[in-house]
């Protein structure tokens, strides 16, 4: 069919992602995706799109250490903190009283000091029992444990824009290289090598997708949404990418072949 062209993880929810060579896929995700979250005060996960510059925040692993460095503002290195550090229940859209353990009070204050507003950094330490989905369960991902995108799609909605935007503005972790656009609306089931994805439902998008994935900033308002408002809304949303499930882990690597079973 086809193969894969890039692969990413994004450590802490809404930050800068980091490319990657291979993703080592568990049954509620990537490893090292999205197992850190920046909350409010009151528990609510923050994103970019109540705080865009959140998209300037860099952030690396080396092992399960999680590093953030900002322009003017000297690294901050964070740990897994202790299961005896105090619980947070967390929020992320319509799951409630989610399990985390929060970082600490120096984390705290370096991210409320970026993003000028008081928040606080906490650590998912058991996904397969922190938050259970009707399918199994998810990291502090939006809902599902993957986002796969496709290459011709991108190509097919640059088309369309003045001003094209690059695959990062949507936020994947696994990018598809294909000559068929919107090929992936058929795709049910992917095997790469052992791995098997089973895809879903379409990934609704929102106004992340207006933001420069480098800069924090818009550079067109409104776009590309409002280019893709045009022809690809459906029931749900205006569609981008495939959520998927992992019905077989394993590890897979840049430029492996993808067969689709459907």
């Amino acid at each position: 069919m086809t193969h894969i062209s890039a692969l990413y993880i994004h450590p802490v929810k809404s930050l800068h992602r980091i490319d990657v060579p291979l993703l080592e896929l568990e049954p509620w995700g990537p490893k090292g995706d999205r197992r850190w979250l920046v909350i409010s005060p009151d528990g609510k996960f923050m994103t970019q799109r109540q705080h865009p510059a959140m998209a300037r925040l860099l952030t690396a692993l080396d092992g399960e250490t999680l590093t953030l460095s900002a322009e003017n503002f000297s690294p901050l290195i964070v740990t897994p903190p202790p299961a005896s550090a105090p619980i947070s229940l967390v929020s992320v859209w319509k799951d409630r009283d989610i399990e985390a353990l929060d970082a600490g009070d120096g984390p705290a204050a370096w991210l409320s000091t970026f993003l000028e507003t008081p928040c606080r950094l906490v650590h998912m330490a058991a996904p397969d029992r922190a938050r259970p989905a009707e399918f199994g369960s998810v990291s502090f991902a939006d809902g599902y444990p993957l986002l796969v995108t496709n290459t011709a799609s991108l190509s097919s909605l640059n088309e369309r824009l003045d001003t094209p935007v690059p695959m990062e503005r949507f936020r994947p972790n696994i990018v598809v290289e294909s000559e068929t656009p919107w090929g992936e609306d058929d795709w049910r089931l992917l095997r790469i090598g052992t791995v098997e994805l089973e895809l879903v439902k379409p990934c609704s998008r929102c106004i992340v997708t207006t933001i420069d994935q480098e800069t924090g900033t818009i550079p067109v308002p409104r776009e590309p949404l409002r280019t893709m408002t045009k022809f690809r809304h459906q029931p749900g949303g205006v569609m981008f990418g495939q959520n998927a499930l992992i019905r077989r882990a394993g590890t897979i690597r840049l430029g492996d072949r993808i067969e689709c079973l459907n």
